[in-house]
């Protein structure tokens, strides 16, 4: 999927795609330690943070874009039509 000559693009996505991911690792983390100890208190504090899920995840999302769209293909010399 990432064949290719990798850009200045394809590298600030890996950044962004990597802090999202351990950003959403955190909330995950968070919120299970707090629910295993107080199922109740858990249930209170997720509520709050709907919106830091969705923006990691969205995150996420734009930084295997920029990834992809951060690689440039190889063009093979020998598929290319000849001009005479």
């Amino acid at each position: 999927m990432f064949e290719g000559e990798k850009t200045l693009i394809f590298w600030l996505g890996l950044m962004i795609l990597s802090l999202a991911s351990v950003s959403l690792f955190s909330l995950v983390w968070f919120n299970v330690v707090v629910d295993f100890f107080n199922p109740y208190e858990g249930l209170v504090s997720l509520r709050y943070q709907v919106p830091f899920f969705v923006a990691a995840t969205v995150f996420v999302l734009v930084g295997l874009y920029m990834m992809k769209c951060g690689t440039k293909k190889n063009v093979d010399s020998s598929k290319q039509p000849q001009l005479s």
